[in-house]
Formats: C-alpha cells, sequence, structure tokens
C-alpha cells in the first residue's frame, strides 16, 4: 500500500467512524502503520493532524460556512462571467469547447489519460492539447466505463494512455512543493453555456469557502435557477478543479455530489485543512 492509498484509506475510515472519534492508534492501526509514523505521514499529506482532521468533520459547520462565505457571490461581476473577470486567483482557467469543435466531435483531437494515486483516493485525469477535459474520482466506475464515456464525449478523438502527460494535474492540485513550477491549470470542457456559466462561478469560490445553490442561482440573475444550478454541477466533468464540492444546501446539509456524501465530506475537510495554517506534528 502506497503512502498515498494509506492517507486516503484513512480520512475514509475518520469519515465512516467519525461519530465514534476513534483514537490515533485506533486510525494508525487501521492502515497498519505505528502512532507515530501514522501522525507524520498523515500531517505531510493532509496538512494538518488526525485529531485536527476529525474535529473538524464532527464540527455542525455547514450553517457558520455559508455566513462566512455569504457576501463571496453577491456581485455577479466577480463570477468570471465577463471577459475582463478573473478566475479566482488564477490558479484554474476554464476553456469551454468552441461550437466548430463540438460540431467536429474531436477529430484531430489527441486525449491523453491516467490514473493516479491521491491522498483522496485514486483519480482518473484526462488531457487535450489545451487542458484537462477530464478528472474523476474512482470510487462507483471502472477504468473501462471512464474511457468509455471519454469515448463518447469526443467520439472522433484518438486516446491514448499516459501517465507522464497527466502526472501534472495531480501535482498542481497535491503538491504544493511543485504547484508553483506548472503554473495555472488549463481546462478544456464541453458544456451548455449555462453549465459554463455556473462552472465558472465555481472558480470563484475560495478554498475551504461554500456557497449554496440558491447563492449560485443568485449571483448568476437567475435567482429561480437552484435546481438548474443543481443539474450543472452534477454534470461538472472535472472533480475537484471546477470545485463542485464547495455547494451545499442552504440549510447546511452537505447536498448532492456524483462521487458520494462521505467523499464529499472527505474533500471538504482535506481542502479546508489544507488552507489552514500548518500544524504541529502532534497528536
Amino acid at each position: 500500500m502506497s503512502d498515498y492509498e494509506r492517507i486516503a484509506s484513512a480520512m475514509d475510515y475518520l469519515v465512516d467512524r467519525a461519530m465514534d472519534q476513534p483514537s490515533l492508534e485506533q486510525i494508525a492501526a487501521h492502515v497498519h502503520l505505528s502512532p507515530y509514523h501514522f501522525q507524520r505521514l498523515f500531517c505531510r499529506w493532509a496538512g494538518t493532524t488526525p485529531k485536527r482532521f476529525l474535529q473538524v468533520l464532527t464540527l455542525e459547520r455547514g450553517k457558520v460556512l455559508l455566513e462566512n462565505s455569504h457576501s463571496l457571490l453577491e456581485v455577479s461581476h466577480e463570477l468570471g462571467l465577463s471577459g475582463s473577470s478573473r478566475l479566482h486567483d488564477h490558479f484554474v482557467q476554464l476553456e469551454a469547447v468552441t461550437p466548430g469543435e463540438y460540431k467536429s466531435r474531436g477529430k484531430q483531437v489527441h486525449i491523453e489519460y491516467g490514473v493516479h494515486s491521491t491522498p483522496l483516493g485514486p483519480m482518473f485525469v484526462a488531457v487535450t492539447r489545451r487542458g484537462v477535459c477530464q478528472a474523476e474520482f474512482m470510487d462507483f466506475n471502472s477504468l473501462e466505463e471512464l474511457l468509455e464515456n471519454l469515448q463518447t464525449a469526443w467520439p472522433l478523438g484518438s486516446i491514448s494512455e499516459s501517465l507522464l502527460s497527466t502526472r501534472y494535474v495531480i501535482d498542481a492540485f497535491f503538491n504544493s512543493d511543485t504547484a508553483s513550477k506548472h503554473g495555472p491549470l488549463s481546462l478544456h470542457v464541453t458544456g451548455t453555456n449555462f453549465q459554463v456559466a455556473v462552472w465558472r462561478a465555481l472558480l470563484k469560490i475560495p478554498p475551504g469557502a461554500v456557497a449554496s445553490y440558491g447563492q449560485v442561482a443568485k449571483a448568476l440573475g437567475a435567482p429561480k435557477a437552484a435546481r438548474a444550478v443543481g443539474n450543472a454541477i452534477g454534470a461538472n466533468p472535472v472533480a475537484l478543479l471546477i470545485p463542485c464540492h464547495r455547494v451545499i444546501q442552504q440549510s447546511g446539509a452537505l447536498g448532492g455530489y456524483r462521487w458520494g456524501p462521505a467523499k464529499k465530506l472527505m474533500v471538504q475537510t482535506w481542502e479546508k485543512m489544507r488552507h489552514e495554517p500548518a500544524a504541529p506534528q502532534h497528536s
């Protein structure tokens, strides 16, 4: 079992057993490590201690997060909907497939894919020359199914495996030591105008913060379109980089997620911990 796999397994265990408040020794035993070694490994990849991760998991924090985030989406021109607007911290640049490209059905487009281990579980990543076109957790789909979906989205495109060509996507998101070397990540996605507008809006929600479906709809100038916003979020082809995990229900409940509510909670907690001050490496 790799370090990535151990941390993903530990996070799964914490999400599943949060109400039991497992001890450091119990969590370490689950991934077959000594408490000391596990503590250091978890701090390295999660950016916080297992104890702090568990505390955030068990907080009734949904409404508090919404209250702290309410001003983020109040002004629609800050959502990246105009050509002059900036995407949040320039980390991700989204470029939609043009009508001409869509009509060509991927002709002369070469797509490379790879499956990579991450602290949140294995991820399937696919890229074109212009950017990331698909990224998914592999919790519910086999590689064969994901490749079939990719071919359906780009029926005339050529597809080949390349771990080398896709590794930069994982490094840019998970490895802070190398992220700055790659510069902004580019996305190359297919969607309706409304879907693309929603995805651009999600990029304006800072890491560790959340917004409600209704807030996103209001900021798009369509306050009654919360359900349509939800559908657009569900169609997001790029996990994490288009942060659909940052949208929750107005009540503070998690809401839906293609890879399940446990994964959504795990991603939210991991991301929040990564953007808190560095934690001391003790329990």
